[in-house]
Formats: structure tokens, C-alpha cells, sequence
């Protein structure tokens, strides 16, 4: 979550009364802190700043600093730990254990999988789904990340340890962290071992292992029959054991961490059972992975060839190359199968669309420095006109090129729901339902028709009608309509009390709990305003309730649109972003949301703001 920097909105000392405020919402959140441990954390004398900050994707979090170190960082009126407070009382939280390799990847933004954790000899702490824990590593308890449980334990161990453990929110060298001192967490050992024991452990645990992990460099084939001599690996495989990298993690100064980023690029990681498999002969390593680079590269260009015949239109170009590889070759690669450029003899998309221009199958053209865009597109090439879809080719796989990528935007799932109000709790007591219960209209159609049919209030002369007893008069009614009213029909019955409930709505995104909101869900707004000199700007707020970051969809008008877009607060909030783009840009945005991003035009405001196309002269 911090993984990329924010911006600071207020950094002020906290008021007495605020201080009072923290000191009863931690020991609410915490309530095994003593008063001491409390006192130390939130004192009553020493220096406590309140900073409010925006995240990189636009939410609002007050962190809550003492003496230059954060200890509690706060989002959506929840109260989170920081390191610096978990390393004085690492008992505070519930804690896993991982693999020291792992931190990296958890810095990057990384969530931690179940097969990355260590389960000590007493075994894994009991938590709920949605829990908040601490991650350690092996050999020192001192947490360095925090994050939410995905599953309970129970379900962590009938799942056999597969699958996404821990939601990171926070961890050891991000960004909070370097907002403080930028201290090292200290040593601290487990309880269920002693620190001498702890290397045995790792030795016997690494000498049942039978797969192994081999680093083979790619830039020099000659090392490695040399690599894959050695007798055994130090770690797991790291890639397995996390997912969901962030994008760009930047700000992370660690010498380690920079020495690993630029070994990266010369390094290739091999899985050494994958390549040597029920043989135990490395001579013909080399040549494997010539033939696995090879599926890769028939691979990248049958979903090349796939994307411009079938899914890329005239109309299209220009077309960023990033969108033509996320929208259009993604969901051309064959089902069962993965589409990754790293593997493949080029390692980048844009060697691979250079090795196509010069087979001029397509003209790439450079926007600026680092953006590219498919400018024209070779129809009549014999490669595209003779290509033909391999009857394997139908799954949608979603893959990144690298962890800085962005991962494809899904839109989520809206649903209308409709929340208890006090007024009709008496009508809705009979289901065993309370004030705020969460019901669609359906749920409400069934249970007023159980209602009735429970109380015999189905008019005897006239089924389409239903008597009005005194439990519907009070919820139902107007005061005026007490003594005139004594009877409705089932559609007025139905839409009187759908009227009287309270509405609300829930978004959906994918692989995440659902939210659900009150009121209806606000639509992305569009509006057209006039400044000085009779110059048009077209504004866009609302993109954060479906999930859209307002930088990224700047960024893509601006390249669309060829115009300058400013990012500013809108008045009266703490975390929406106002979009400023030049001029009336409604139909290319409008073309950006409901056809990249998809999102339905129903949810859009102010799309007739378009300009009208001017009359052709004669």
C-alpha cells in the first residue's frame, strides 16, 4: 500500500484532546496493551504530529507520528500498527513467519502466499478471515509487514496451504517506514526455538526437500552446467510464495534491494525440476531453453498475428502499445497457457514490435521518451493474411510483462440493494430482521408476500388486493391515507415499501470483498466548463468509486486527447480528484471509459456534452 510515495496534505502537533481521542481508539483496537505499553506508545508529553496524507492511488490516510517514527497509520476509521510500534511489542498482533528472500518481494507491494509460510512446532496462530496480523521472518520475531488474513486457520489447512495467505498493507523499507528514522528492526528471538537452533532447523527442513532452485545466468550459457552442479538451494522459490506486485516501488533505498534490481536484468531464474526432470543429465540445459524461448516467441506472434486480424480495427490507430498488449494479445493467448515476454528470446515488447517492423508488418512510432504507439498496420501482409486461429486459442490470460506493469482493469460488479429502515422494522420482523439488514428487491418482494400470506391479508373478493392491517398502516401509509385507505394492490403494496426502504448499493471487484455504500452509486461526472478567453475545459470526478486511478486515466487522456489534464482536489473532500483536461475532450474520454475500461455508458454523466460534429461544406 505504500509502496509508491504520497503526498503529505498537513503534517501539525496533535491537540490535547485529539491525543485523549488516539489514546482511547488504540486501546479499543488493542485492548491487551497495559496502561504502560499505552502510555509509551501514546504519551502524554513527547512530541505527537498528526500528518494527513494521499496515497498514490488517491486514498486518504492520517498517520500519527512520535518523535519522527510513525507508530499508527489510520484508513477508512481503522487503526493499523506500524513496524516502529510492532518492533516494542511484537506480541501485539498475531504473527506468521516467511523466509528472509521473501521481504523483497513484500516491499515491492507483494501479497504473502500460503506456501511462503513457515509454520513453527507449536503451529500457526488462530485468526479469522480478515484479521489483521504481523509477517516475521525465520531466524528474528521483530515484524516487518502487517497485513489482513485472507481465510481462517482452519481453512488455510484444509486448502493444504495453497493459495493467498495475507493482504500487505504495510511493511519494513516502504515509504511509511522511510518517513521515520529509517531504523533497522532489531533482533529478537522466537519463542519456540532458541537462536542457535534456528539455522539446524532450516538445514534439516532444506535437506527434505527434494525440488531445488537454480540461478543460471542468461547472459553467459557457459555457467550453467557449473550453477546446476550445486548440491542445493538456499531458499524456496521466491515467485511462488508471493503475488500482486505493486507497480514501481519506488523510494526504496536499500542497498540490497538496489543490487538486486539491477541483477535482475542479467539473471534469469530457472526452475531446475522443470528443466531437468526425471533426468539427471545438465548437458542438455542449453538447449532446452533455446526451445522454451522458441514456444515463447510462436507463441508472442501467433497472439501478435491474433490481436491486429481480429481484435485491432482501422479506426484503432494510432494504438498505445501498451493497450494493444493488455487489451488485444492478452486475451489472444491459447487457455492453459501464459503469455510472458520475459521468456522469450526478445525479454521486451519493444524489441519484439521492432523485429515486426522490420518484417513491416506494422510502423511503430515513438510519442515520447519511453511511450510508444502502433501507427499503421500492414494489412495486406502475407503473414496476417494467411494466419488462421488455432483452435486452442480462447482463453482471456491476464499477464504482466514485468512487476512494474500495470495489471488489466476490471470493471466491477454493481448491485442495488436496500437497507431496513426503523420505521418498517415491525413489518420485517417476522423474517428475523433488524434495522440495516441488507436485502435486494427480490428478498423484499418475498418476504412482504410471506408477510401477507402468514396474516391471511389476501382480499377475499379480489386476489390482485391485499388488506391493510394496522403493522402495514403504520409502515405503509401516509397519516392522511389512515382512514380512507384500506386496501392495495400487490404492485402499490410493493413499490410503497421499496420507496420506504433505504437504498443502497454494493461494488464488487474482482478477488476482493465486496463494499457496500448508502445511497445509489454516483456516476463518473463529465462536465464542460468555459474559463478566460472563451477556452473550454472538460472536468472528470468520481473515478475512485469504480476503482480507477485518476493519474493513469490522466495519463491516458493526455496521449488520447494530445492536451494538457491537471490533477486538483474537489472542494469539500479529502480524497476525490478532479481531472482537468484542455478543451472538450467528452468523446475521447467517453471512448477511454466504456471501451477500454468498460465501464457502462449508464454509469456516465454529462456524455451529451460531446461537441456536435460541424456541417459539411459543399
Amino acid at each position: 500500500m505504500f509502496a509508491k510515495p504520497f503526498r503529505v496534505k498537513s503534517n501539525t502537533a496533535i491537540k490535547g484532546s485529539d491525543r485523549r481521542k488516539l489514546r482511547a481508539d488504540v486501546l479499543a483496537a488493542f485492548p491487551s496493551l497495559s496502561s504502560s505499553q499505552l502510555s509509551d506508545l501514546i504519551p502524554s508529553k513527547e512530541e505527537l504530529n498528526v500528518v494527513k496524507m494521499f496515497l498514490h492511488k488517491g486514498e486518504a490516510v492520517t498517520a500519527y507520528v512520535l518523535n519522527k517514527n510513525p507508530v499508527f497509520f489510520e484508513m477508512d476509521k481503522t487503526l493499523y500498527p506500524t513496524v516502529y510500534a510492532l518492533w516494542s511489542y511484537p506480541d501485539l498482533l498475531a504473527a506468521f513467519t516467511t523466509w528472509p528472500a521473501v521481504l523483497p518481494k513484500l516491499v515491492g507491494g507483494a501479497d504473502l502466499m500460503l506456501p511462503g509460510v513457515v509454520a513453527p512446532p507449536s503451529g500457526l496462530p488462530k485468526v479469522l478471515q480478515g484479521d489483521l496480523c504481523a509477517i516475521n521472518l525465520v531466524g528474528n520475531r521483530a515484524p516487518v509487514a502487517i497485513g489482513l488474513v485472507t481465510m481462517s486457520t482452519p481453512e488455510m489447512l484444509a486448502a493444504g496451504m495453497k493459495g493467498k495467505g495475507i493482504t500487505t498493507l504495510h511493511t519494513y523499507m516502504d515509504q511509511l517506514w522511510a518517513f521515520g528514522e529509517k531504523t533497522n528492526p532489531p533482533v529478537i528471538a522466537h519463542k519456540h526455538c532458541d537462536p542457535g537452533e534456528i539455522g539446524d532447523q532450516m538445514e534439516e527442513e532444506e535437506e527434505e526437500e527434494e525440488e531445488e532452485e537454480v540461478i543460471i545466468d542468461a547472459v553467459s550459457i557457459e555457467n550453467v552446467t557449473a550453477l546446476l552442479d550445486r548440491t542445493a538451494s538456499d531458499t524456496p522459490d521466491i515467485d511462488n510464495l508471493c503475488l500482486n506486485v505493486e507497480t514501481e516501488s519506488e523510494g526504496v533505498t536499500s542497498a540490497t534491494d538496489q543490487a538486486n534490481d539491477s541483477k535482475a536484468h542479467a539473471l534469469e531464474i530457472v526452475d531446475l525440476k522443470e528443466i531437468t526432470e526425471d533426468t539427471g543429465n545438465h548437458q542438455d540445459t542449453a538447449e532446452i531453453i533455446r526451445t522454451i524461448q522458441e514456444q515463447m516467441d510462436e507463441l508472442l506472434l501467433q497472439c501478435f498475428l491474433h490481436a491486429l486480424k481480429f481484435k485491432v480495427k482501422k479506426t484503432d490507430l494510432p494504438l498505445l502499445t501498451s493497450t494493444f498488449l493488455k487489451n488485444h494479445m492478452y486475451p489472444c493467448c491459447p487457455e492453459g497457457r501464459q503469455l510472458d515476454i520475459k521468456k522469450s528470446s526478445y525479454k521486451k515488447l519493444s524489441k519484439f514490435l521492432q523485429s515486426m517492423q522490420q518484417r513491416h508488418i506494422v510502423q511503430v512510432k515513438e510519442l515520447s521518451k519511453g511511450v510508444e504507439s502502433i501507427a499503421i498496420v500492414n494489412w495486406k501482409h502475407a503473414d496476417l493474411k494467411s494466419f488462421t486461429v488455432p483452435e486452442t486459442a480462447t482463453g482471456e490470460e491476464m499477464v504482466k510483462i514485468d512487476e512494474e506493469s500495470e495489471t488489466l482493469y476490471q470493471p466491477p460488479e454493481i448491485s442495488s440493494y436496500y437497507n431496513v429502515s426503523s420505521k418498517l422494522i415491525p413489518l420485517f420482523e417476522h423474517a428475523g430482521l433488524k434495522k440495516d439488514a441488507t436485502l435486494s428487491s427480490g428478498d423484499v418482494r418475498s418476504i412482504i408476500t410471506n408477510y401477507v400470506k402468514s396474516n391471511e391479508l389476501i382480499d377475499d373478493y379480489n386476489k390482485n388486493y391485499v388488506t391493510i392491517n394496522p403493522t402495514l398502516c403504520d409502515c405503509i401509509l401516509e397519516k392522511s391515507e389512515y382512514h380512507t385507505v384500506t386496501k392495495l394492490k400487490w404492485d402499490d403494496l410493493f413499490t410503497r415499501c421499496l420507496e420506504r426502504l433505504q437504498q443502497c448499493h454494493q461494488v464488487t471487484f474482482p478477488g476482493q470483498k465486496p463494499i457496500i455504500r448508502k445511497g445509489s452509486i454516483k456516476p463518473i461526472s463529465i462536465d464542460v466548463a468555459q474559463r478566460a478567453s472563451n477556452k473550454k475545459v472538460t472536468l472528470i470526478k468520481n473515478l475512485e468509486v469504480y476503482g480507477l486511478d485518476p493519474q493513469i486515466v490522466g495519463n491516458a487522456l493526455q496521449l488520447r486527447a494530445q492536451a494538457s489534464v491537471t490533477m486538483n482536489q474537489v472542494p469539500g473532500t479529502k480524497d476525490k480528484i478532479l481531472l482537468q483536461v484542455q478543451g472538450n475532450q467528452v468523446n475521447h474520454i467517453a471512448k477511454l471509459l466504456t471501451e477500454e475500461y468498460r465501464i457502462p455508458p449508464k454509469y456516465i454523466e454529462g456524455l451529451n456534452k460531446a461537441p456536435k460534429p460541424g456541417k459539411k461544406k459543399r
